[in-house]
């Protein structure tokens, strides 16, 4: 199926794409589509959801409402989700009316770090050392080895949530009880020389293309700073992540863009860590800095359009702006008491090769994704340098 941008359809309306989740991956997905001539429609519960906001059509109804999503299935000519938590069954449901990529059951496998760590291992894609806690009487049968480690709920967690540190095997039962007693994944702590991050599109027809592979940076569990091209990376690394981000997109029978993240290790070997079935944060930095975005490239699988491999133009630093920039230097927000204000952004947009991008959340609170910089340059270290100094005017810790 190829929905051709700006065509009619016989109702009279422009070829119209779908998406489930209203944040800021929806609204800068509905502002591809919209600059390639399609009409646009956003399924979420929040009234002032950033993507909703720029949309022709924002159905506000829960994700799993079955007169909302009849609605959305009769007025989208293909659908796309934005956020892995959408429920898997929800996508099965649509795919029954209208054309639905990436597939609920890639979606699935993404929904459960268990699913992902099995499907990296059946595609010979290396991956840290790992057991799956079902119940009770898998915590005895742990390892010695897998210590220390981190404890991750097996499903719904994401930017450092449903996990904690688990230092010895006399620690588990009382971690394992912090996150609730459910279905979780002990995964071995390992030694990193870094993280690095492939997004990559792939087609019905199985062609596939990528961003150059980037350099990421967390703090506390949330993306804080992406430099692409990745600084200093072998070639042979980049190509080998490359391979085994495609190899896991081919065995899913991927549709759409997908992230896949990896480990680095001292030796230069990869770890693959986790996927995400959508656009990802770390490739934010392709609206400034590459001829396609991810998010073009999200359209055009969804829209069945040819691929081209992105051309990136610029070297970019991106930086990921938290709510906590609101409040800096002031009282702990959580606590209370404490008043937002803005940040001084003419200061960073004063700065060469700066592009703000702010997501259109009113309320900012501490962790909550509010926006992203970017900064392009001709060479990768003035790149770095600019952000460098954007992150000293906003008060960002240094990098």
């Amino acid at each position: 199926m190829t929905l051709r941008p700006g065509s009619l359809r016989p109702d009279g309306r422009l070829a119209t794409l779908g998406v489930l989740g209203g944040g800021q991956l929806g609204r800068m997905f509905v502002q591809a589509a919209q600059a390639m001539g399609y009409r646009t429609v956003v399924l979420d519960p929040d009234a002032h959801s950033p993507a909703g906001a720029v949309a022709h059509r924002h159905l506000q109804a829960a994700y799993t409402d079955e007169a909302a999503l009849a609605d959305l299935a009769a007025d989208c000519d293909a659908v796309t989700t934005e956020f892995e938590n959408v429920p898997a069954q929800v996508l099965r449901r649509l795919a029954e009316s209208v054309a639905v990529a990436p597939s609920a059951d890639a979606v699935a496998t993404c929904q459960d770090r268990a699913l992902e760590k099995a499907r990296f291992q059946a595609c010979g894609v290396p991956c840290v050392p790992h057991a799956v806690l079902a119940g009770p009487a898998d915590l005895s049968a742990v390892g010695l080895g897998l210590f220390p480690a981190i404890l991750k709920t097996a499903t719904l967690g994401y930017d450092g949530k449903g996990q904690v540190r688990v230092e010895r095997a006399q620690d588990l039962p009382a971690a394992w009880a912090t996150l609730g007693g459910v279905r979780c994944l002990l995964e071995k702590r390992v030694a990193l020389a870094g993280e690095l991050s492939v997004v990559l599109a792939r087609d019905a027809a199985g062609a596939c293309v990528h961003l150059p592979v980037q350099h990421n940076l967390h703090r506390d569990g949330i993306l804080a700073v992406t430099r692409s091209p990745a600084p200093g990376l072998e070639p042979a690394t980049a190509q080998r992540a490359v391979a085994h981000a495609q190899a896991i997109a081919a065995s899913l029978g991927y549709v759409g863009v997908l992230c896949v993240e990896f480990f680095l290790l001292d030796d230069g070997s990869l770890l693959a860590n986790e996927m995400a079935p959508r656009p990802h944060n770390s490739g934010h930095h392709s609206l400034d800095s590459c001829d396609v975005s991810q998010f073009g490239l999200q359209v055009r699988t969804l829209a069945g359009l040819p691929l081209t491999t992105p051309r990136q133009h610029s070297p970019a630093v991106m930086l990921n702006l938290l709510g906590d920039l609101w409040f800096a230097g002031r009282s702990d927000p959580a606590a209370g008491g404490a008043r937002p204000s803005t940040p001084p952004w003419e200061r960073v947009l004063a700065l060469p090769g700066v592009s703000l991008h702010l997501y259109g959340k009113g309320e900012p609170r501490p962790g909550r994704k509010m926006g992203h910089l970017t900064v392009t340059a001709a060479q990768p270290d003035q790149a770095l340098q600019v952000a460098r100094q954007a992150a000293a005017a906003l008060g960002l810790p240094g990098f």
